[in-house]
């Protein structure tokens, strides 16, 4: 009886795609990416929005809606995550949250930068809203 010939995997071919849009559209993500880092250009002074010209803010791509509502999605998974593990947190730790946001929060003599301020705000928050939950011993 002889035996069925078995044939060997098909190879998927891999085609990278070196076309100058495609790497241009992932070096602007990338830039826009990086922006995250300095809280949207934000230096010591506050924002720099004279540094970063028009038309290259304007070449930035935007996040499709499909992005937007995955990182929306994470945000509120985090700010869960946070509350459990602040819940079982010592006061020591709590302090150092509370003391985090008060360094990022606009010191005199500095512009001010809305979101820094917003962050420092939602990070105390974030510490009163584990205050209401007790949490069971490990």
């Amino acid at each position: 009886m002889p035996k069925p010939s078995r044939s060997k995997p098909a190879r998927k071919l891999i085609k990278r795609d070196k076309s100058p849009e495609r790497w241009r559209n992932l070096q602007e993500r990338a830039t826009a990416l990086s922006r995250w880092d300095t809280e949207g250009g934000a230096g010591l002074s506050g924002p720099q929005q004279d540094a970063v010209s028009d038309a290259r803010q304007s070449r930035t791509p935007a996040l499709t809606d499909a992005e937007l509502v995955q990182l929306h999605k994470r945000v509120i998974a985090l700010e869960n995550v946070m509350i459990a593990l602040l819940a079982r947190a010592p006061d020591c730790e709590l302090s150092l949250v509370r003391e985090m946001a008060a360094y990022i929060s606009p010191r005199p003599g500095f512009t001010d930068h809305p979101l820094t301020i917003r962050a420092a705000a939602q990070m105390n928050h974030l510490v009163e809203r584990a205050g209401r939950f007790v949490a069971p011993p490990c």
